[in-house]
């Protein structure tokens, strides 16, 4: 550790076993009080589930003046010391880290990551003073690199060695990547950014990602300031492509990402064309909403934020009904900022749209729970889905961003303002601080020139349907239909893997819950009577969904077999009217660009 100085918490990670997944951590505490308590968090800000990150936590020891003190756990995530007032007491431990995600810590032979939220204890009474950390080098980290938003203090060219912080929070919200990764840089808003990718291959098109990564920072720092500059002064993408992953988390000046590295962009021969916009489901465009997303988290979450998350209560769970407002309204503009910074086209958005409405009009939650009780139960439902999620609530990040559309495109027929104005208007108003609904509603009554409480009671406060159609035809969009895809004819979720028909989900109200399918069933076979008198009935296999469509040919009626715990079941399902898919285009390009390009 560094010698003593005015920082009073002080910790030094490094890998204690890598193939064990194992970190060591030493905490160094200057003055402690009297039977110093510590604590480990249950949760972190902006991944609303209690995780329990203690139970990674093993093999806690504690000394002061060279000598061993005990240490008693006194609940799941608190632990007192027997120590003496004064005198620095040293916590040594370990963390078991392989969890994947960017919300906890992962170590192997290849890279490291970890949030100080599963590895940095939180010292009772000292949170607000300043914190150190040091990531070690060793020699299971030869030729890593660390990447981390901490202010750096001493650090080598490889970026192993001291780091500082104000306080715990600021510990909390910068995240620590570390290994063999591609690393790249760009500028935007006067303001250093670095990218770092890993898991990726020779083949990453990492000039591509970086220019497309500023063009959105550029258009959201425009956004948000003008010709001002952003509220940070430097900012770090931390990026790790996987088999098959997706997620992210914002943080203060970073972000933790993941994604398939088939979404990843590939090096193309330099005599190429420069590529066309991406079309709506190429797995780019995902990636690059996700970075949009997240980065868009940097003022509206990290910053402008709900009251109720003025201060964090790590040992608890913090509830607010308005993630409608801060997770969905980051949805809509993550597209939209793809749109603005000439990323896709007008019709490339336009499927987004249609897709996100598809969505939302094929949960049936939407008419049990409204957008701000989906809100406040975001701890024990959105985090916890199961087979009864989409019958029994809502997504605040998918409804939500349709609350924002409507907001916007009503505010953008009357002629006053528009919904960008307004969250500009909330960032002045708030301070870049706390927010609450009632603060929305005055920017809303200030710049739209009257009140729109109706259109929040109704859209956040109900369970009504959104006048989506007529707000998107006004704008210039064309909207029609599709056919809908069968499972949702069918009133359906079902995985096809390996040949075989698994059901995840039964929708409220659909032909398979009145025929009695259940989710965990597996959809073997279907038997099919007679289509006309004297023939012979018929039974067949199935492998995928679709077998079932082209099998029952006219047939109004079949019987589905189904293995439900190793019994053999019948359910008889009577096919349903055909359904439809909403289906978005551009039907007035002048009047949509004004829109989609302010």
């Amino acid at each position: 550790m560094p010698p003593a100085t005015t920082t009073g918490v002080r910790f030094t990670v490094s890998v204690e076993d890598a193939n064990a997944h194992l970190f060591a951590v030493t905490l160094l505490i200057e003055q402690p009080a009297r039977d110093q308590r510590v604590s480990l968090p249950v949760w972190i800000p902006g991944s609303y589930l209690v995780r329990e990150f203690s139970q990674h936590l093993q093999n806690l020891q504690a000394r002061q003046d060279g000598q061993p003190v005990a240490i008693r756990q006194l609940d799941k995530n608190h632990w007192q010391a027997d120590s003496a007032a004064g005198k620095p007491l040293e916590l040594r431990y370990e963390v078991y880290a392989f969890d994947a995600s960017v919300r906890t810590a992962f170590l192997d032979s290849t890279r490291g990551f970890f949030n100080a939220t599963s590895l940095c204890l939180r010292v009772a009474g000292q949170e607000a003073r300043p914190h150190a950390l040091e990531i070690a080098a060793s020699g299971a980290t030869q030729d890593w690199k660390v990447v981390t938003g901490l202010p750096a203090h001493s650090v080598d060219a490889a970026g192993f060695g001291h780091y500082r912080a104000a306080d715990y929070d600021e510990l909390a919200d910068c995240p620590v990547d570390m290994g063999r990764f591609w690393s790249g840089q760009f500028t935007a808003g006067g303001v250093e950014h670095r990218f770092v990718v890993s898991g990726a291959g020779a083949w990453l098109d990492g000039e591509r990602l970086i220019e497309d990564t500023r063009r959105i920072c550029e258009t959201q720092i425009a956004f948000w300031h003008g010709d001002g500059a952003p509220p940070f002064s430097s900012y770090v993408f931390m990026l790790h492509a996987s088999a098959d992953g997706y997620g992210g988390l914002e943080h203060r000046n970073s972000t933790a990402l993941i994604c398939q590295r088939a979404d990843l962009p590939r090096l193309r021969p330099s005599t190429s064309d420069k590529p066309a916009a991406l079309k709506a489901t190429d797995g780019y465009t995902t990636l690059l909403g996700l970075i949009s997303h997240e980065y868009f988290h940097t003022w509206n979450v990290k910053r402008l934020r709900p009251a109720e998350f003025k201060r964090y209560d790590y040992d608890a769970e913090i509830f607010t009904e308005l993630l409608w407002f801060f997770e969905g309204f980051t949805s809509y503009y993550d597209d939209l900022i793809l749109r603005r910074a000439g990323l896709i086209d007008d019709t490339a958005y336009l499927q987004l749209v249609a897709k996100t409405i598809n969505q939302v009009q094929q949960t049936p939650g939407r008419h049990l729970q409204t957008v701000a009780q989906a809100s406040f139960d975001a701890w024990v439902k959105y985090y916890r889905m199961n087979e009864n999620t989409p019958n029994a609530t809502v997504s605040y990040y998918t409804k939500g961003s349709l609350v924002a559309l409507c907001l916007d495109l009503t505010l953008r027929r009357e002629g006053h303002t528009t919904l960008d104005a307004v969250m500009r208007e909330l960032w002045q108003r708030c301070k870049g601080g706390p927010m609450r609904e009632a603060d929305l509603m005055r920017a809303l009554k200030r710049l739209g020139k009257r009140s729109f409480g109706g259109e929040i009671a109704a859209w956040v406060h109900s369970t009504a349907d959104l006048p989506l159609i007529d707000l998107l035809q006004g704008q210039g969009a064309k909207f029609t239909h599709d056919k809908a895809p069968l499972a949702q004819q069918l009133g359906l979720r079902v995985s096809e893997t390996g040949g075989s028909v698994q059901i995840k989900t039964v929708l409220r109200g659909g032909a398979s819950e009145a025929a009695g399918m259940a989710a965990g069933d597996e959809w073997l076979g279907l038997e099919l009577a007679a289509v006309r008198r004297g023939g012979a009935a018929e039974a067949w296999r199935i492998h995928k969904l679709d077998d079932v469509q082209m099998l029952r040919g006219q047939r109004t009626r079949v019987t589905a077999l189904v293995s439900r715990d190793n019994r053999l079941l019948k359910c008889t399902l009577d096919w349903p009217t055909e359904s439809q898919a909403v289906k978005l285009g551009v039907a007035d390009a002048a009047h949509l660009g004004q829109w989609l390009s302010d």
